[in-house]
């Protein structure tokens, strides 16, 4: 007899290996972290001593689950704001939130939480990308669960680095540290390409193929990401990706929703993988993956929950019943991903999906002691038909809940029996957890109830100057204005002519504004150059201090850069109205009276009232305002017009 640490008898094995070898009446011998003999009870039992005897009863012993894209640490931004598209949520929300909030002792924290739940729900390996990630790796090692964990790299600040070159000298020093971890396997991880450059896309290559390890990365997650890659680079997502040389390496691609065959086919051809995340995408609207297709051309996929911000939860029980539904209902074909094939995905698949399949994903020989049994017994999942042997396959998927896992094991090395978790804590953890949703819950509160604060919130804000100085004056014509403002005592330092459209965000209630301009710049020969969205916070005016300074106004004013869609910062912001107006502008940047002004020439095109002469100045200081303001009537005179004609209301305002 050959002494080993545990016998497993008594149980139906699945073992998803290449054969899909299953055995009614099944044993699995292991010894320290591996499996040394797998097949008919009679057989092992009659070859094998265990030290310890596990008695099945009857339950299924199978591979643990392997969820191949998720966020860990996001178990403590659970619930917190749900029903919005993925920028509105992502940018306005999950972000600022994290630029608040998240620290060492917050992801750990957030990681034994996600532990705790996925070992519950029969999930002995996971993909994770966030940041922190080395405290994330520790504290899922202690845990006792296997990781492929990789380090974010964005372009802009995070949690955990000022900068993409701190980013990613962070996560060479995680590779260096964990490379060759008996549970964790480290990764880059480039955010996504709205997230990234070039640069830093062919950086995350260079470190990923000078250690050999795996990429982890966001791809064709939503429409507005494919196309903003078109537009940018002229190429598909995947052709995008391969130009910056992550196709060479160990990628991994969370979502894909938007790829078509010849993205799946370059997939394939190199060997890279793919997380399908069917109840993330579908609650963020952001479409459903063309899984099966993926599937028929010989992809490497696997199955994900997503974070638990946008699940909101880590069963995967849940998501590869899902998944397989959603599938049939895809396809119109209700044979589309049958349950056997879910089953792969969710283990072997899976392991292969993340780069890990020499480790984890089948009860096979030389392959890592990662198991769970499942009890088949309750009344939600009986009774059993044995005619169709696969049909053990379709119970897991469509009958069986995560409730029904019993036992979890990774590594030779027990982390759950008989529902009974062996190194999680979960009662103090629940109670840490409420005390940081109670200061989430402060900051949101404050923060909604500011505009500057929203504002800031989603990228910062710069303060422009408080006085603004701006009177204009209607006319029939703009050449003589030219003729004049070419001819007379004023220095022209600079001329530019846009293509201007303004939506005003107006908020009744403290007389806010909030302005997206996009700024068309147009050439000579009448081309469009450049583009320039921004945003701009308008505090309520205060006209005039005396009779003479009508034209002046006192405002907050703070410009910050608007680098998403207009249907983001509507949804974001929630005016009570909204406002649009379109203009074409020359703009001149001129010296008058050793003072600097802006003349502006406009056809207003919405809406449709004529052309109008206006002149700006700005400045914080209230003395230099008034002399401006002086200046500005003696401007208006140098040009022809005369200051008894002046409207001092802005565009938005004319009815």
């Amino acid at each position: 007899m050959i002494k080993v640490d545990k016998l497993f008898k008594n149980a139906i094995v699945l073992t998803v290996d290449e054969k899909f070898n299953m055995y009614e009446m099944g044993a699995v011998a292991t010894d320290k972290d591996k499996i040394v003999a797998v097949g008919p009870e009679k057989d092992i039992c009659g070859a094998y001593e265990g030290a310890e005897v596990i008695d099945c009863k009857g339950k299924v012993l199978m591979p643990g689950l392997v969820n191949v894209h998720t966020h860990v640490p996001m178990t403590l931004l659970r619930g917190l704001s749900d029903d919005l598209r993925l920028d509105v949520w992502l940018m306005g929300y999950i972000m600022p939130v994290e630029r608040e909030f998240v620290s060492p002792e917050m992801v750990v924290l957030g990681t034994k939480i996600a532990c705790a739940e996925m070992i519950r729900c029969g999930t002995t390996s996971f993909a994770d990308m966030y940041y922190f990630e080395k405290e994330i790796a520790k504290t899922t090692a202690e845990a006792g669960m296997r990781a492929v964990c990789g380090e974010s790299v964005l372009m802009f600040p995070a949690p955990d680095a000022s900068c993409y070159e701190d980013a990613l000298k962070l996560c060479e020093d995680f590779i260096k540290e964990y490379k060759n971890h008996p549970l964790i396997v480290p990764a880059v991880a480039p955010h996504a390409p709205y997230t990234t450059t070039p640069e830093i896309l062919q950086a995350c290559a260079d470190l990923a193929l000078k250690y050999d390890v795996p990429v982890l990365m966001h791809l064709g997650e939503t429409a507005g990401e494919v196309e903003g890659v078109n537009k940018q680079y002229g190429q598909n997502v995947i052709s995008y990706a391969k130009s910056q040389k992550l196709l060479q390496t160990k990628l991994s691609g969370a979502h894909l929703v938007h790829i078509d065959e010849s993205e799946m086919r370059e997939m394939a051809r190199n060997n890279c993988g793919g997380a399908h995340n069917p109840s993330s995408n579908m609650k963020l609207a952001s479409g459903a993956a063309p899984i099966t297709k993926m599937v028929e051309l010989g992809m490497n996929v696997g199955i994900g929950t997503d974070g638990p911000s946008s699940n909101n939860d880590l069963d995967m029980f849940e998501e590869i019943r899902l998944a397989s539904l959603l599938a049939k209902l895809q396809t119109g074909d209700p044979t589309s991903l049958p349950a056997k094939t879910i089953i792969y995905m969710a283990t072997r698949g899976g392991a292969k999906s993340i780069h890990i399949e020499d480790l984890t994903g089948s009860i096979a020989v030389g392959k890592r002691a990662d198991m769970i049994l499942v009890d088949l017994a309750p009344v939600h999942n009986s009774p059993r038909f044995k005619r169709d042997a696969d049909g053990i396959y379709a119970q897991i998927v469509y009958a069986s809940k995560s409730t029904d896992v019993s036992d979890v094991m990774v590594n030779g090395k027990w982390l759950m029996r008989d529902k009974k978790l062996l190194t999680i804590d979960e009662t103090s953890l629940l109670e840490e957890a409420k005390g940081f949703a109670a200061k989430v819950d402060a900051f949101l509160a404050e923060r909604e109830q500011s505009l500057l604060s929203k504002l800031v919130a989603i990228g910062g804000a710069t303060q422009d100057e408080s006085f603004e100085i701006q009177t204009k004056v209607k006319v029939s014509d703009l050449k003589p204005v030219i003729e004049k403002l070419n001819s007379s005592n004023i220095v022209i330092r600079e001329k530019k002519h846009y293509k201007q459209f303004d939506t005003y965000f107006k908020f009744n209630s403290t007389g806010e504004m909030v302005r997206y301009r996009e700024d068309e710049l147009i050439d000579e020969a009448g081309k469009t150059v450049s583009v320039r969205p921004r945003l701009t916070l308008i505090g309520e005016a205060k006209h005039g201090i005396s009779e003479d300074t009508k034209s002046l106004i006192s405002r907050s004013r703070y410009i910050a850069q608007a680098g998403n869609s207009l249907r983001f910062y509507r949804e974001y912001f929630k005016p009570d109205s909204i406002l649009e107006v379109q203009k074409d502008r020359q703009r001149f940047h001129v010296t008058f009276e050793e003072n600097n002004f802006f003349i502006n020439l406009d056809e207003m095109n919405q809406p449709e009232i004529g052309k109008y002469v206006e002149v700006k100045a700005t400045t914080f200081s209230s003395h230099d305002a008034e002399q401006k303001n002086k200046l500005a009537g003696k401007l208006l005179e140098a040009l022809g017009l005369t200051k008894d004609s002046s409207i001092h209301e802005d565009y938005h305002e004319m009815k």
